[in-house]
């Protein structure tokens, strides 16, 4: 895992191979999510785990949450289960300066 702050989070989260993950919960989702983010709630254990036993462990994943901590368990775990590439963002969206989108719902 490696934690980043926003201006490696960002030049890496652009590369068309990277996935970016938003941790927090839907309620938090709702003040907006960074764009191109898929949204998995890490405190729905069942769902999260279900979710990242399919995906690809070979791409590269930037995770952010509110602050880092959940993304930074987040990373633990993915990292455990076998995902190479792992990458936290320091101070999560709260330290966040780049755009943030609307959250629009499956």
């Amino acid at each position: 895992m490696q934690r980043l702050f926003q201006n490696e989070w960002k030049q890496g989260s652009e590369s068309s191979e990277s996935v970016i993950l938003d941790v927090r919960t839907p309620e938090e989702w709702e003040d907006g999510i960074i764009p191109g983010a898929v949204t998995l709630n890490i405190f729905d254990a069942h769902g999260f785990m279900d979710a990242i036993s399919k995906m690809d462990t070979s791409k590269d994943y930037y995770i952010y949450c509110r602050s880092g901590a959940r993304s930074g368990q987040a990373c633990q775990i993915m990292a455990s289960k076998g995902f190479q590439n792992v990458n936290n963002l320091e101070g999560g969206i709260m330290d966040w300066t780049g755009d943030v989108v609307e959250y629009k719902a499956n």
